[in-house]
């Protein structure tokens, strides 16, 4: 069987999906799906308007039946799919159901293992019940913490005869890895519908399964522990602050040094208000790349300047944030040193020696632990929780991926307004 790309339309707006539908088709994707979104947003209407507008392509309405199969599969058939989605999470009787209707009405059953514990043993019951296809499927909040394995497929593609389907977190440079180990429908999301040129991405994927070759992507790999500071680089606070549901930044702290950006873990100080002896040790303390915060209690005199600046620059420091004061910040700007502060004074306070480094520190009622990451630009300064750093990097990315394609379709001549739907989706 020759490598299948499916395209999963994975919108909440019909004319967005019909739109990048378009783009995949004429890029070469052999299968289009609707997505359990825009099945949920749209209706099957959705499924209807794929049908006339290609049909010649197969359909596949990612309906993840759970109960009443057969009423499920029957209108999703009626309403032109040729392949309807069923959890493999639900009762046999549902799937034997699901698998009749499906027969009766000229369409197929593709599985779901989603959330299946042992996908092996469950893959071969399944096939016995007369299914067509198994899909193993890496959920988005799996792939948000890094976690995209192919090995999984082995295993299934090993124990069963039906096709077996990949989906989640697939690009052109790993796609190839998924047809490898055994994947015969390789189902692509983001790579796709995200992408600025989404005919170019499906062309590119198209001949990376086909080839068995790895083609470099416009999308990163996933954020591992190692590559946490280059995709930090890549996104904005706002990105980070969408990622981490609208959390704010650290409130009333802000750039003093314009259009230079700030990543890196915490080093934390806390200091008595003026007492700049912590914050200038703890620069002996941070190693290369790291952040310094400092609580200095919001107010003055200035813990922080110029001199303190060069001593940062000298050991790398990626920068400095100071609830409290700060001061020499003309030198500071000339130095390009990422900065930031509550407030500017020339006062400088004294050395005395209060306070503590690499302490946890609350920031107007923002916890800042050390090792906590750090990213500052001119929107401001936030905060990523070291213990769920990975995941929310990865959720920034796909925030600044999901823009890039809203830009380009308004670049195209739409607006956000009209992109977004905006009358459509107001709360009633």
């Amino acid at each position: 069987m020759k490598p299948i790309l499916q395209v999963a339309l994975d919108f909440v707006d019909l004319k967005r999906a019909l739109k990048l539908a378009d783009e995949a088709v004429a890029g070469g994707c052999d299968w289009l799906e609707a997505g359990t979104p825009l099945i949920k947003s749209e209706g099957l209407n959705c499924i209807r308007e794929l049908r006339r507008k290609f049909p010649h392509i197969k359909i596949v309405a990612d309906m993840k039946t759970a109960d009443v199969g057969r009423v499920e599969v029957e209108i999703a058939a009626k309403a032109g799919a040729n392949v309807v989605s069923v959890l493999g999470t639900s009762d046999d009787e549902t799937l034997k159901e699901s698998v009749s209707a499906a027969k009766n009405y000229g369409a197929e059953i593709m599985v779901d293992l989603l959330g299946v514990t042992d996908a092996v043993q469950r893959a071969k019951e399944i096939e016995k019940l007369g299914v067509d296809y198994i899909d193993i499927h890496i959920p988005i909040d799996e792939q948000m913490k890094g976690k995209i394995s192919f090995a999984l497929v082995k295993k299934v593609s090993s124990a069963v005869r039906i096709p077996v389907a990949i989906a989640g977190g697939v690009n052109s440079f790993n796609a190839a890895d998924a047809v490898k180990a055994g994947a015969e429908i390789v189902i692509v999301g983001g790579a796709i519908t995200k992408s600025k040129n989404a005919k170019e991405e499906t062309r590119k994927i198209k001949k990376a399964i086909n080839q068995k070759i790895k083609i470099k992507t416009e999308f990163f790999s996933r954020v591992s522990e190692k590559n946490i500071r280059e995709i930090l680089e890549r996104v904005s606070t706002a990105n980070i602050s969408d990622a981490l549901h609208r959390n704010p930044p650290l409130k009333d702290i802000y750039s003093i040094t314009p259009n230079i950006k700030m990543v890196g873990p915490a080093v934390t100080v806390r200091t008595y208000p003026g007492d700049w002896a912590k914050p200038v040790q703890a620069i002996d303390i941070a190693k290369e790349g790291d952040v310094l915060v400092i609580d200095a209690g919001g107010v003055p005199p200035a813990v922080w300047g110029e001199l303190a600046t060069n001593s940062a620059i000298n050991k790398k420091v990626s920068g400095v944030v100071i609830y409290g004061g700060i001061r020499d910040t003309a030198d500071i700007k000339k130095l390009k040193f990422p900065a930031f502060a509550t407030l500017i004074t020339p006062q400088a306070g004294e050395p005395k020696g209060f306070g503590e480094i690499n302490v946890p520190l609350v920031i107007s009622g923002i916890k800042v632990q050390p090792g906590d990451w750090l990213v500052g630009d001119d929107d401001g300064v936030i905060v990523i929780p070291k213990d769920v750093a990975v995941e929310f990097t990865n959720r920034a990315m796909n925030v600044l991926e999901t823009e890039n394609r809203l830009r380009k379709e308004i670049k195209d001549g739409s607006s956000l307004s009209k992109v977004a739907e905006l009358l459509k989706w107001e709360k009633k």
